[in-house]
């Protein structure tokens, strides 16, 4: 055999090896059928957490959870890393002792799965963080960044679960009115430059600006672009969409009103015909329905209120026409009335694609407090939440379609205590709103985790809440599936390949 052929031959085994390029049957032949996908746990996650706030009174805590998982390793310590630190630090070790000397230190370091890792910064300097799990650590890997603001503008509870990088994020709800501090963060995790592209669709479509083209975010670096630097002229409601022309970078908005608070407004899911918006407050005294579709065809929407008892239509709003590259907004005031309820848009006839978000408000007068929450995706086959306490953890569970079954586990805290889980049915066309299971013994903060047992898809959120003095603090946080595993074709190496 020669040096070619052996060459060959190595180069098509460390290609199967890596992508999972060989016969995925069963001896070789074209005729034969494909074996199934198996689904197993991912190997490697990154999550970004961008700078916490612009307040010198911001004190903020990281919570850092990885549920166990048997086939990743359990609650075993030496199976897997995971740790965050501040993007200026890059990734790790180098091997230089000059660099090591300089490296900051790590902001959380989860040491198992199963057991929450915590955090601290304070004030306006606190750095955006770049975070990479791996082994055990890494399948449903989720870190939740809490920051407490006590006074000024955007004051509250502002709330996010920090994200992975990806190209493409629409910000239905965003705003450059007068009274309202929005910053897009962008954070890149890679050794190379990222180029960003930011848009922003009012209720007339596209605002034209040469400022947001061509944004560069160096390597493992973090930048905030305000808004209103964007545009001449203040807009209530705006749709906005970053898209990345080379590389990758996570995105979030940081959203401070003068008297309302503040609090981040996460990416919404990706543009779907039928959005769900989960978790509204019982108390909401007001709610406002920002949506967006980004093709070239109007939608024509259903509006619906899911309840403890049933879906209803808001009064008034039981429709809502969306023009294509316009941004719609319509105040649904408080429409509730006292029942926890979930927001479900779905076609009226053509199925066009949109994204869209609430802006949820509790309290009145000059103790008011707002919180935002993007349309989401299902909890699929496991959803994860960091950060809850003993007191002021609300979980909402919907099931739009067919009656469900789902398991909660309320993990361990920090500082001690035992695991414990509850089984909850959540009918068609409902909400359930209940007090998040806290576990036997607790001490610090713990997380909590989602599964479906049976019926139909199921979408959540965790509202966290806290007393400010008068002002109802909180924050609410969707609970999309964690795609803690990812599906990996059963495949075989077949050598013949190398004769065709």
């Amino acid at each position: 055999m020669n040096r070619t052929t052996l060459s060959l031959i190595a180069a098509a085994t460390a290609l199967a090896a890596v992508t999972g390029f060989a016969a995925a049957t069963s001896g070789g032949t074209d005729d034969a059928p494909a074996k199934a996908a198996a689904q197993l746990p991912v190997e490697r996650s990154s999550l970004l957490c961008p700078t916490p706030g612009q307040s010198d009174l911001a004190e903020t805590a990281y919570t850092s959870y990885t549920p166990p998982s048997e086939e990743a390793g359990g609650t075993d310590s030496t199976a897997g890393k995971a740790q965050l630190m501040p993007v200026e630090s890059g990734p790790s070790d180098t091997g230089d002792d000059k660099d090591k000397a300089k490296k900051p230190e790590t902001v959380v370091a989860p040491k198992a799965p199963g057991k929450p890792a915590t955090g601290e910064a304070s004030g306006a300097d606190a750095p955006a963080l770049i975070g990479t799990a791996d082994g055990a650590l890494a399948p449903g890997w989720a870190v939740q960044q809490t920051t407490t603001v006590e006074a000024g503008t955007g004051r509250g509870l502002l709330g996010l679960n920090c994200s992975a990088p990806d190209t493409d994020f629409y910000f239905p709800g965003a705003s450059t009115a007068e009274e309202r501090s929005d910053y897009i963060h962008l954070t890149n995790p890679d050794s190379e430059a990222a180029v960003v592209d930011v848009q922003l669709y009012g209720p007339e479509g596209a605002i034209k600006s040469d400022v947001g083209e061509g944004i560069q975010i160096g390597p493992h670096a973090s930048v905030p672009v305000l808004l209103s630097t964007l545009t001449d002229k203040p807009y209530t409601n705006l749709t906005l969409h970053v898209t990345a022309r080379s590389g990758r970078v996570a995105a979030a908005v940081s959203a401070a009103d003068d008297k309302l608070g503040g609090d981040w407004l996460p990416a919404a899911t990706d543009p779907a015909a039928s959005l769900v918006m989960p978790g509204i407050p019982k108390d909401a005294t007001s709610v406002r329905l920002v949506a967006f579709t980004p093709g070239q065809d109007d939608a024509d929407l259903k509006v619906q209120l899911a309840t403890s008892s049933g879906k209803i239509a808001p009064a008034g709003h039981d429709t809502l026409h969306v023009k294509s590259g316009m941004t719609s907004a319509v105040d649904l005031g408080d429409v509730t009335r006292g029942d926890a309820g979930s927001l479900l848009l779905t076609p009226t006839d053509t199925s066009v694609p949109v994204v869209a978000a609430l802006r949820v408000t509790r309290g009145k007068g000059a103790d008011q407090e707002t919180a935002f929450i993007p349309a989401t995706r299902d909890i699929g086959a496991r959803a994860t939440v960091a950060d809850n306490r003993s007191k002021g953890s609300t979980l909402a569970l919907t099931a739009p379609g067919a009656t469900a079954k789902v398991k909660v586990t309320a993990s361990p805290g920090d500082e001690g205590g035992t695991a414990t889980s509850k089984e909850y049915t959540v009918k068609g066309g409902t909400t359930l709103s209940v007090p998040a299971p806290v576990p036997d013994g607790l001490k610090g903060t713990y997380a909590l985790t989602v599964e479906p047992v049976s019926g139909g898809a199921v979408y959540g959120s965790r509202m966290l809440e806290e007393k400010q003095d008068d002002v109802p603090a909180f924050t609410v946080q969707t609970l999309p599936d964690d795609r803690g595993t990812v599906s990996v074709p059963e495949s075989e190496e077949d050598l013949s390949i190398l004769q065709k």
